[in-house]
This record gives structure tokens, sequence and C-alpha cells, in this order.
């Protein structure tokens, strides 16, 4: 597993600038625990630094250090324009597009900064950033972002900035159980045990801090929702944004949702689909061979991983749980073989 060499960039850090660090919609433990790595980092070195996430974060991110600097795009949009406006350098972190900026795509579209993407999804679109650092063949951008911390200065990589790039690594691989067969994620792991982290009590921290309303969603999911189809081998869940609000619904509470069907012996494909306001938002895993990247762009205007991937829809919630069930019957001998 090869490590990227980011020696372009420090050059570009020689003097004082403005530099913004910009997270994707509904922003994840990578998301985040990347973004305030690399602005806890930069910190040290008294740079003029900003946070900007198009929507909100899950609760239970919000102890991570640095995030109450961060900006929310749809609460403060006149504030976050005139920082991208200002911005000299913007890093792009844990996505492969503006695109996947949602509101926030103009405003990074119309500023004038050197653009640097820092990410791990397929298909990275070059053409929009000055420099793009991507691959792979690693559980994360957090990973990405310490073999980058690393190279620029080793000695400099505090407690704060090893818990965050941990929440990275820890969440985008389930708490190590998928994307993380590599040898240098588990090195990597231990240096950030030598700086001092307390792997426990963050685990603790984002996974057992879950509200009354989120664990009686996550019932409800299983015992009324979930559809499986043993003979396409597929499981899903559905959920309204009547049934969001009966659960008194907060950013994060689906989070992890659609694993557990893919628990179940057997299915190869899990999807779940929450109604937002004007679509409605798919989440998409797959165990083995079948491509959740390719079927998630093919058909559902998304993308991500070969195992993890999203999507929209613009159909009405019975529309398209019809057109998904459909498009199984294509899929059937790759769900089946």
């Amino acid at each position: 597993m090869a490590v990227l060499d980011f020696s372009e960039i420090k050059p570009l850090l020689s003097t004082r600038k403005k530099i913004l660090i910009v997270g994707h919609t509904n922003p994840d433990g990578d998301a985040l625990g990347s973004s305030l790595a690399l602005y806890n980092f930069l910190k040290a070195e008294s740079f003029d630094l900003s946070v900007i996430v198009p929507t909100s974060y899950p609760g239970f991110l919000a102890w991570m250090p640095g995030q109450e600097n961060i900006r929310v795009y749809e609460k403060e949009k006149g504030v976050c324009d005139r920082i991208f406006d200002e911005a000299e350098v913007i890093f792009s972190l844990d996505h492969n597009s503006p695109s996947r900026l949602g509101i926030a795509t103009k405003a990074f579209g119309k500023s004038k900064a050197l653009k640097i993407m820092i990410d791990h999804h397929i298909d990275p679109d070059k053409k929009s950033y000055d420099l793009v650092f991507s691959t792979t063949e690693t559980t994360s951008t957090s990973e990405l972002i310490y073999d980058f911390l690393a190279q620029y200065n080793q000695a400099q990589i505090s407690r704060e900035v090893a818990e965050c790039i941990y929440v990275g690594i820890m969440t985008d691989t389930g708490s190590f159980s998928y994307a993380c067969n590599y040898e240098k994620t588990y090195r990597t792991v231990a240096d950030l045990f030598k700086l001092g982290i307390d792997g426990v009590n963050i685990h603790r921290r984002v996974y057992d801090t879950f509200s009354e309303s989120r664990m009686r969603l996550l019932g409800y999911c299983l015992s009324e929702k979930m559809v499986v189809m043993q003979k396409l081998n597929t499981a899903y869940i559905s959920l309204t944004k009547e049934e969001l609000e009966r659960f008194d619904f907060k950013p994060g509470d689906t989070e992890g949702v659609v694993n557990y069907s893919l628990a179940i012996k057997g299915i190869r494909l899990a999807a779940l689909f929450t109604e937002k306001e004007n679509k409605i938002r798919i989440s998409f895993r797959s165990a083995g061979k079948f491509d959740v990247n390719v079927f998630a762009n093919k058909h559902f205007e998304g993308g991500g991983h070969r195992n993890a991937a999203g999507g929209d829809s613009f159909l009405p919630m019975d529309k398209t749980l019809e057109k998904f069930e459909r498009l199984l019957l294509d899929h059937k001998e790759e769900l089946c073989s």
C-alpha cells in the first residue's frame, strides 16, 4: 500500500494565508475527523482558518476538539459566502466533486482560492481542483490527513489532532470491521495511541450516547420497516418524513441503520431510503462483489465506494421503492451468484 506524496502542499503554506477547510453535505465522522484534524494542526501555526460544512452534523460528533468553530452553510450563508470569497487556499476533504457540497457548491465554484482535494472516493473530479491527492487504497480521508501531517511535521501532531483522525478511521471502517485490511492502518492507529488518545472513551462518545428517540427509531426500523427479499439476497428499510418526525429525528439518527440489514445471513445488498424535503436520500451497502458505487451512479445519481455508496431519487417514496425492486431483477444474477 503506497503512501501519497504530499510534498507539493508545504511550500504553499510557507506564508500566512486565509485557509478554508470544507467537508461534504451531511458530514459524517470522516468528514469531521479529517477537517478538524487539519484545523487543529494548522491552528498551531497561526493561520487564518475557517471550517465550513454545508449542513448540520450529528450530535454524537459534537464533542470533537475544535467543532465549536465549524460554520454550517445552511445556517450562516452570508458569512460562509464571504469566507469562500476571501479564502486563499481551500482544502476539500472527504469528497470527490464540488457537487458533494450541495447548497455550497456555487460558493465553492466562484472562489478564486487555490483548491486542494484530499479524498478516498472513486472517480475524483480532477478538473475542479488545482491539486488532487486521491486514492481508494485507504480506510478514510482521515488516514490520508495523518499521512499529510506526518510528512509536514510529525512532531506537531497533538493528542487533539490524533483524536479527530481516530474518529474518522473508526467510523469509516465500522469500528474496524470493514475496509481496513491494511497493515499500515493499524500502524497509524498505534501511532495515535502513542499520542495519548483513549480509544475506549472515543468509541463510547460516538456509539454509546444515543437519545431514547433514536433508539426507538432503530427498533421501529427493524421491527416494522425492514423488507427482506431472500430470493434476491436484498434487504431494505424506508422512512417517510412523517415517520422521522414521530421519532423526533435529528441529523445523524439514521447513521449506521443500513448496516443492520446487511448483517442478515445471506444478504448481499442493503439499502436505506429516507424522505427529505424534495427527494429520497438512499444509502447502499453491499457484501462481496456487488458494486453499489456503479449501481448508485447508474440509477440514482450517486456514488461512493464499491461496498458503500449513496444516491438520490426525485420520485415519491412508493415510486422509488418500485423502481428499486424492479432494478433488482436486472441484477439478479450478480446478487445471487
